[in-house]
């Protein structure tokens, strides 16, 4: 029996399954789809903000992400030969993009108006799903991590001694904890008796990889009378949203004619689609867990929270549950914490998704057709062009506004700040190996002391001009200050001294 099974081998999953790796906990993960359906289903591009990237750094995987990232804009920078750019995709739309992104002057979007700052230096990656699972997936095999592909999950039951996933073709395979990362329409939150309510869908968005007779017939547009319509930077791939009560069957194939019903109607222009080679739908169905742990059975990313996909917001949510939740389980899946660390998991991530619903609720209100909703988008273009007002909304777009703690010592619950890690560590470093840090400042005692029964879990490094911190493995701080107060903040993270 193993420490802890992961349903679901998409990006949270994978994550997932390295953070607890990396705590020491032993992991399996179970994937429904094989590598190749996984990749034909990877649409669109999706967006890393500030604070992943930021988790992402401490273990060091920014950088392979970011030659992904180069790697796929100099393919579509490239202008395509005659007759291989059926979505009539420019390349000097593309090098703005590339240009935007590479400068660091995207903070994201609310609602499709957008968050830039002329003087760079944001953090923000785009990239397809699959590029970032096949970085995620190296890592997770330098790890020793054991993925099964084609192994469908239909049932899973739990009892004070562990938790039983049974797979599709009958085999029980069991271990001490289970997490369902295996997406919103999870059959781990289903089979488990998580509540899960909300809103259902008011608009349906289709994206498809489709050809045109003419490509230069329609182009890009955020708003009009009919929805959406969005010609990728991926070159053949095109996107619509319709506000029309959300999609009938989900899972049936899509055709041709459904998605040029949709174009005609979104655009008022007369389009012939001549073929269509893959097509996904999607929803603002709103929708959110009561809880993300059960027992013995937890939940991550879209099985505990489902919203809009307008605003890049979903596949961060779920990274930060991954790396919040990754640590703390291979503590107490070793012994090493007591049971109670893991309802900080949804103490702490619950909230952060609450209000994740509710700023993509706002952004689908913002994107409907009609007069009304003009005037409200032309007067909140006013009030972004207030720098208070900006970077209240471009913290909300890149994550950065996580506070675990809010009423505690300002530092406190915040993600660690750069001047607070030691300056020879910019990708990690000390928290590379997933393990806490308490940082001090040098010639101030001898802060290993401090820490003596806790060497398996937590550093200790020096740093000029920096105050004393106790940073967790994901790199909040769960303490500063003076010596009071440290013992019982390793104990609540990090469970009891050796």
């Amino acid at each position: 029996m193993t420490d802890v099974i992961v349903v679901g081998g998409g990006p949270v999953g994978l994550l997932l399954a390295c953070e607890l790796t990396l705590a020491g906990a032993g992991v399996l993960v179970l994937e429904a789809a094989s590598g190749e359906e996984r990749r034909t289903r990877s649409l669109g591009l999706r967006s890393l903000n500030a604070r992943t990237l930021q988790s992402l750094a401490l273990r060091g995987l920014v950088e392979p992400l970011a030659e992904a990232q180069r790697a796929m804009f100099e393919g579509l920078g490239r202008r395509p030969e005659s007759g291989d750019d059926p979505m009539g995709v420019q390349a000097d739309v593309v090098a703005l993009m590339v240009e935007v992104v590479q400068k660091g002057m995207v903070r994201g979007h609310f609602s499709g108006l957008p968050l830039l700052e002329p003087g760079g230096g944001a953090e923000y990656l785009m990239l397809k799903q699959h590029r970032i699972e096949g970085v995620l997936a190296a890592r997770a095999a330098e790890l020793g991590v054991t993925v099964r592909h084609d192994c469908r999950v239909t049932d899973v039951t739990q009892d004070e001694n562990g938790v039983a996933a049974t797979l599709a073709d009958g085999q029980v395979v069991r271990a001490a904890y289970l997490v369902g990362c295996d997406g919103g329409r999870s059959v781990v939150r289903k089979r488990s008796g998580f509540a899960f309510s909300g809103t259902p869908g008011t608009m349906t968005g289709r994206t498809a990889v489709a050809e045109l007779a003419d490509p230069g017939a329609i182009t890009s547009s955020l708003r009009g009378q009919g929805g959406l319509v969005n010609l990728s930077l991926v070159p053949g791939e095109i996107a619509t949203i319709e506000f029309d009560g959300g999609p009938g069957e989900r899972d049936a194939p899509m055709t041709a004619e459904e998605l040029q019903g949709s174009l005609r109607r979104v655009t008022g222009v007369n389009v012939v689609v001549t073929r269509l080679k893959a097509g996904i739908r999607y929803s603002d169905n709103t929708r959110h867990a009561d809880t993300y742990r059960k027992g013995r059975v937890l939940l991550a990313g879209d099985a505990a929270h489902v919203h809009s996909p307008i605003g890049g917001q979903g596949l961060n949510l779920g990274l930060q549950d991954a790396v919040n939740l990754g640590w703390k389980l291979g503590l107490v899946a070793r012994g090493l914490a007591p049971d109670s660390l893991l309802d900080t998991y949804t103490a702490e991530r619950h909230p952060v998704a609450a209000r994740v619903l509710r700023n993509t609720r706002a952004q689908v209100a913002l994107m409907r057709p009609g007069a009304q909703v003009d005037a409200l988008r032309e007067v909140l273009t006013e009030v972004l062009e207030l720098p208070d007002a900006r970077q209240y909304f471009s913290a909300m777009a890149e994550g950065t506004n996580v506070d675990y703690a809010p009423a505690a010592e300002p530092l406190v619950g915040r993600f660690v700040p750069p001047s607070a890690t030691p300056p020879e560590a910019p990708s990690g470093g000390l928290l590379a190996d997933g393990r806490g840090l308490l940082v001090g400042p040098p010639g101030q005692g001898r802060p290993g002391e401090a820490v003596a029964g806790y060497r398996d879990r937590v550093r200790t490094a020096s740093v000029e001009g920096a105050g004393a911190l106790l940073v967790r493995p994901d790199g909040y701080v769960a303490w500063a200050g003076e010596r009071d107060g440290l013992g019982e903040a390793l104990a609540t993270w990090f469970g009891p001294a050796r």
